[in-house]
C-alpha cells in the first residue's frame, strides 16, 4: 500500500514541475482571479524568423503524450539537384534539428543533360535515389542556418556517346564512328556514403509554414564505368589513313571508358535545393 501511494504521489510530483518547467502564462478571468497555465510547446518568433522551442519536459500539464512527442516535428518537400523528395525533421530546440529524407529521379537534365569527356560528347540518363540523415543547425537562432550529414546515393547513370564530324577522337585518334558503331556504358561512384554540407536559409512565414534554400556540395568519390560498343568492326577506320586502328570496336570502347573513368563525372555533387516545411 506504501509503494502504491508513493507511487501516486511522485506521478502528482512530475506532472506539477512539468507544467512549471515551460514558461508560465499568467490568465486572469473575468472575477479578477489569476491562474497559471504552461506555455505551448513551441511559439513563432517573427523577429526571427523561427520557431521557438519552449518545451520543457516530457509531459506539460494537460498536454498528451502524442502531442508532445511530436513538437516540435516538421515535414517537409523539396526540390533540387539530389532530385525531388521529401524529409521529417524534429527540433531539439531553437538551434539543432535533426532531419532525416530522401530525394531522386531523373535530374540529368539539371546538370546540362550531356557532358564531354576530352573530344567525346556524352548524353545523360539519370535516376538517382538518395536517402540522407542529417542535422540543421540555426548557429544565430534566426533564419541562417548550417548543414551536415550523411547521403547513401544509389544513382544510376547511363550514357551514350555522339559523333562529332562523323569521328571519334579517343586519346588524340580520330576514328571511324561508323566502324566504332554506338558507345553505350554507364557510371558507378565509389562511395557508399556521402558527406555532405550546405549553408542556407529557413524562415518560417507563420507558426505552421516555412521555407527554405540551401546551397552546398556532397562527396560522391570517384567513378567506376563500363562502355560498350555495338560496332563489330576487327580494324577501326583512322581519319586520314588507309591502313586503319588495327584495333576492333571492342578496343577502341575499352580505350573511351578509361578516358570516362579518369573524368570522375560529379564526383563533387553540386547540392542546390528549395522546399516548403509544415510544423505540426
Amino acid at each position: 500500500m506504501k509503494l502504491i501511494k508513493l507511487t501516486a504521489l511522485s506521478a502528482a510530483v512530475l506532472a506539477s514541475t512539468a507544467a512549471l518547467a515551460a514558461d508560465p502564462i499568467i490568465v486572469v478571468d473575468n472575477d479578477n482571479a489569476m491562474s497559471y497555465e504552461a506555455a505551448p510547446a513551441s511559439q513563432y518568433n517573427s523577429d526571427a524568423g523561427i520557431i521557438r522551442n519552449t518545451t520543457g519536459a516530457i509531459f506539460g500539464g494537460t498536454k498528451t503524450l502524442f502531442n508532445t512527442a511530436i513538437h516540435p516535428a516538421s515535414v517537409s518537400a523539396e526540390v533540387g539537384t539530389l532530385g525531388y523528395g521529401a524529409s521529417v525533421g524534429y527540433s531539439l530546440n531553437d538551434k539543432v534539428e535533426l532531419q532525416a529524407g530522401w530525394a531522386g529521379g531523373d535530374v540529368a537534365d539539371l546538370f546540362g543533360g550531356d557532358f564531354d569527356v576530352n573530344d567525346v560528347n556524352y548524353d545523360v540518363d539519370s535516376d538517382f535515389s538518395n536517402p540522407y540523415m542529417g542535422v540543421q543547425l540555426r548557429p544565430a537562432a534566426n533564419w541562417f542556418t548550417v548543414g551536415a550529414g550523411i547521403i547513401v546515393p544509389d544513382n544510376d547513370l547511363d550514357v551514350t556517346s555522339n559523333p562529332n564530324g562523323g569521328v571519334y577522337k579517343i586519346d588524340d585518334v580520330e576514328y571511324n564512328a561508323n566502324d566504332v558503331g554506338t558507345l553505350q556504358g554507364s557510371l558507378e561512384h565509389r562511395n557508399k556514403l556521402a558527406p555532405y554540407a550546405t549553408i542556407g536559409f529557413r524562415p518560417n512565414i507563420g507558426n505552421n509554414w516555412g521555407v527554405f534554400g540551401e546551397i552546398g556540395a556532397a562527396y560522391l568519390g570517384k567513378t567506376d564505368a563500363t562502355v560498350r560498343s555495338n560496332g563489330t568492326s576487327t580494324n577501326v577506320g583512322v581519319k586520314g589513313s588507309n591502313l586503319g586502328s588495327g584495333k576492333t570496336s571492342a578496343q577502341v570502347a575499352a580505350e573511351a571508358q578509361n578516358e570516362l573513368e579518369d573524368e570522375n563525372y560529379i564526383e563533387w555533387l553540386p547540392i542546390v535545393k528549395l522546399g516548403a516545411t509544415y510544423r505540426f
